[in-house]
C-alpha cells in the first residue's frame, strides 16, 4: 500500500530557525524538525534541505543553533528566514542578533529557547541533510511563551470555513435562507450540527 502523503498533515511540528556562520556568511532558515534525541550528553538533529545555503554553512563551521519560535512570531519575521535566501539577503539584518557559544548568530526576538550545538554528525537522507549536534548550551528565553507550532500556526490562518445550511434554519440566524451558505466558525458549525 502507497503512502498517502495527506496522512503526514495530522502531525504536528515546533517551527525553529536552525542558524550559522561560516567564512563570514551567516545564514539561517524556518525548519519544522529539529528534535532532542538523547539525554545524556544531550544530542539534536534538525533537518534541512540540502539547496539551503543554511546547510552548507552549518557543514563548514562544525555547529549551529536553533531558536524555537514562540506564539508572538508573526508572518514578516517568519518570512525574513523562511522565504529569503541567505547568499542574497542579510537575514539578520532587520532584528537584534546575539551570538551563541558555538559562534552562531540567532534572533532572542519571538525565541522561547535557543539550543547551541557543535555538529558531529550528518546523515543525507535523500532531499534533506540530518544534522546531529551535540548540546554546548541551551536556555528559555521565556518561561511565559509557548513554542509555535504548525498546528497553532495553520489555524491562526485558517479562512473561515464555508457551511451549507440545508433544511431549517437555526434560531438566531432569521432572515438567511434555508439553502444559503454563510461564513462560520467552529461555534457556528457546532450549532448547525446540533439542529440538524
Amino acid at each position: 500500500m502507497a503512502i498517502d502523503s495527506t496522512a503526514m498533515f495530522a502531525m504536528s511540528y515546533g517551527l525553529y530557525v536552525v542558524s550559522a556562520e561560516a567564512d563570514g556568511t551567516k545564514a539561517g532558515c524556518v525548519v519544522n524538525t529539529a528534535v532532542q534525541v538523547t539525554a545524556e550528553p544531550i544530542r539534536m538533529t534538525v533537518a534541512v534541505h540540502k539547496d539551503n545555503v543554511t546547510s552548507g554553512v552549518i557543514a563548514k563551521a562544525g555547529a549551529f543553533t536553533v531558536t524555537a519560535i514562540d506564539q508572538t512570531a508573526d508572518m514578516p519575521y517568519i518570512g525574513n528566514f523562511g522565504f529569503r535566501s541567505s547568499d542574497t539577503y542579510d537575514k539578520f539584518e532587520k532584528y537584534e542578533t546575539a551570538i551563541s557559544e558555538v559562534g552562531s548568530p540567532y534572533c532572542p526576538e519571538h525565541a522561547c529557547a535557543v539550543y547551541a550545538c557543535k555538529l558531529i554528525d550528518s546523515v543525507d537522507v535523500g532531499t534533506h541533510y540530518l544534522f546531529v549536534g551535540e548540546g554546548v548550551s541551551g536556555f528559555p528565553m521565556s518561561l511565559l511563551s509557548r513554542m509555535l507550532t504548525t498546528t497553532a500556526r495553520s489555524k491562526a490562518r485558517r479562512p473561515p470555513k464555508r457551511v451549507r445550511i440545508r433544511g431549517s434554519v437555526p434560531a438566531g440566524m432569521a432572515g438567511l435562507k434555508s439553502s444559503g451558505t454563510v461564513t462560520a466558525r467552529c461555534p457556528m458549525r457546532r450549532i448547525l450540527r446540533e439542529t440538524a
